[in-house]
C-alpha cells in the first residue's frame, strides 16, 4: 500500500481526538463507578499526551488499525464488577459514536447555513469538509472496531461479562488475544478476504445518518 502523506494529514486530527476522547470516556466511567485508578494515573484528562500510544497511533494513521494506551481499572473497587466493567468498556466506543453523530449534524447545519462553502473547490471549505468527513468515518470506525468481541477490544469485556469464564482462561485470552487480532487483520490485508467488514459497516452507518439528516 503506497504511503499517502495528504491522507495522513487529513486523518491525524480525527485520530488524535477520537482516541483521546475514547480513553477519557473509559477513565470518566470508571471514576463515576467508584474506581479512582485512572484518575490516580493521570488519565482523567483530555490531554492527548496522556492517552496516545506513539506506535499504536502510527499504525492507525498509516495502516488503518491501531491502539491508544489502555485505561486501567481495578475490579475490586467496583460495586458490581461484571456490570461496571461492561459500562466502562462501553463508554469508549459510545463516545466515538457520539462524536461521529455530532460531526454529521454539524456538517448538515453548515450545509444549510452556507451551502456553497462545503462544495467549493480548492478552498478552505473543501479542506474543512474533508477533515470533517474523515472525522465522521474514523470515529465510526473506532466504534465498530472496538465493539468486535475479541480480546483486548472493548467488545470482549461485554462478551465476558455476559458469559463469564474462569479467571485463568480469561487472563490467557487477554494475554494472547492481541496477537490473534493482528494476525486476523494481516490475513485480511494479504488475501483481500473481508474477515472484518468494518469498512462496509462504517459506510452503511454514515449513509444511514446522513440520510436521516437529509444529505
Amino acid at each position: 500500500m503506497a504511503f499517502d502523506l495528504q491522507s495522513v494529514l487529513y486523518s491525524t486530527p480525527a485520530v488524535i481526538l477520537g482516541l483521546t476522547v475514547h480513553e477519557y470516556a473509559h477513565a470518566r466511567a470508571a471514576h463515576r463507578l467508584g474506581d479512582s485508578t485512572a484518575k490516580d494515573e493521570g488519565r482523567l484528562t483530555l490531554n492527548p499526551a496522556k492517552h496516545i500510544d506513539p506506535l499504536g497511533f502510527l499504525f492507525l494513521v498509516v495502516a488503518g488499525f491501531g491502539w491508544a494506551r489502555p485505561v486501567r481499572f481495578s475490579r475490586e473497587r467496583l460495586a458490581k464488577p461484571r456490570r461496571d466493567e461492561s459500562l466502562i468498556a462501553l463508554a469508549g466506543p459510545i463516545s466515538n459514536l457520539l462524536l461521529a453523530a455530532l460531526a454529521s449534524v454539524l456538517l448538515r447545519l453548515l450545509d444549510l447555513a452556507f451551502p456553497a462553502l462545503l462544495v467549493a473547490e480548492g478552498g478552505a471549505g473543501q479542506v474543512f469538509t474533508r477533515l470533517m468527513l474523515n472525522f465522521v468515518y474514523i470515529n465510526y470506525g473506532l466504534f465498530v472496531f472496538n465493539m468486535i468481541p475479541l480480546p483486548p477490544l472493548d467488545g470482549s469485556h461485554l462478551l465476558f461479562s455476559a458469559f463469564p469464564l474462569k479467571p485463568e482462561i480469561e487472563a490467557k485470552l487477554y494475554r494472547y488475544g492481541s496477537f490473534a487480532l493482528i494476525a486476523l487483520i494481516l490475513v485480511e490485508n494479504r488475501t483481500g478476504l473481508d474477515l472484518l467488514p468494518i469498512g462496509r459497516i462504517v459506510r452503511s452507518m454514515a449513509r444511514f445518518v446522513f440520510g436521516l439528516l437529509g444529505f
